[in-house]
């Protein structure tokens, strides 16, 4: 099992790039970041301070989308990152929340996504694509390669990543919805001719290593909030009892008032008040190093390639230390 780093692109950037050193010391391989314009600071400039800095961390954003920035941009900012570095940049992408949210727009739709996709990773490789009309190569790109991972819980983009990506991104760290997303992600490249273990299985979610479980559920309940957005989402797309979404999935944010993303991601947002503890302690990694190992042996025996840890609490350097000393030796030896 893989181990990544996702952090927001908080000022100053320094911080991001000293955690981001500090995490490949411990053995993480992946260095992600949020892409959100407005909240925070553009992460394509941070990556080349990154990868300048590191010796094989390979380094993107979970997740940017296809609405912000034009698609031969992010391909030819992944290219260049890529000549510059040695292929050692990945994109994650989906449909855009809090970027698009933020400036007042909506998220993108799935087939705009799955456009993008072929899109992106096409011009990033050096081979020729067509964006709006117009078919576009980049010269200069030799020996290119870009995998594109996507984001994804309902049942159309679960559809979507399995017929066109290279990585499925899950953002919770549930193993009876991990087992269900996973099956349906594998089940669409099975169907689109693809190879279904071709694809890579990345569970994102915040963890937390103590014994005082309920600073750490404290520490780590905006995330429930975070993945409130996108379940309501597809509430309001499929309903609470269509059968097409798991109730384990919908049924808590019935309590949701309202979101307001100037607290995204963040400890202590007040916006998340209404995620019960049953669901932080499902959706996020809590507890004692044992605790951890248990819960990630569990993913890893459902297909999960990567664990993409959310750092954004109050113990930021303990929990890579606490990573890089005892979880990950323990999946990968």
């Amino acid at each position: 099992m893989d181990f990544g780093l996702v952090l927001q692109t908080d000022p100053p950037a320094s911080a991001v790039v000293g955690l981001m050193r500090r995490a490949e010391r411990n053995g993480f391989r992946y260095g992600w970041t949020f892409d959100s314009a407005v909240l925070w600071q553009e992460p394509f400039v941070i990556y080349s301070r990154i990868l300048e800095h590191t010796d094989r961390l390979i380094v993107g954003p979970m997740v940017t989308n296809p609405g912000t920035r034009t698609w031969e941009v992010t391909a030819s900012t992944f290219a260049t990152l890529n000549e510059m570095y040695g292929n050692r940049t990945v994109c994650g992408i989906g449909r855009g929340d809090s970027a698009m949210r933020v400036a007042g727009r909506k998220p993108n739709a799935l087939a705009r996504l799955g456009e993008a996709i072929d899109v992106i990773r096409d011009l990033a490789e050096g081979r020729e694509a067509e964006v709006g009309g117009q078919r576009l190569r980049l010269p200069w790109v030799r020996d290119g390669r870009l995998p594109v991972w996507m984001a994804a819980y309902g049942p159309k983009a679960l559809e979507l990543a399995g017929q066109k990506a290279d990585g499925f991104i899950l953002q919770l760290a549930d193993p009876f919805l991990t087992e269900w997303m996973i099956k349906a992600v594998r089940t669409a490249a099975s169907d689109a001719g693809r190879d279904p273990a071709s694809v890579t299985i990345c569970v994102a979610a915040p963890a937390y290593v103590s014994d005082d479980l309920t600073h750490a559920r404290d520490q780590c309940r905006w995330f429930g909030g975070m993945v409130g957005n996108h379940v309501a989402d597809l509430v309001a797309r499929y309903g609470d009892h269509s059968g097409l979404v798991p109730e384990a999935l919908t049924a808590y944010i019935k309590q949701r008032q309202g979101y307001d993303y100037s607290h995204h991601g963040r400890a202590g947002n007040p916006d998340t008040a209404f995620v019960p503890d049953e669901i932080v302690d499902r959706f996020c990694l809590l507890g004692p190093v044992e605790a951890h190992i248990e819960k990630l042996r569990a993913l890893r025996g459902l297909g999960v390639d990567q664990f993409a840890l959310y750092d954004m609490h109050d113990a930021r350097e303990e929990t890579i230390d606490a990573y890089g000393a005892e979880v990950i030796p323990a999946l990968t030896s």
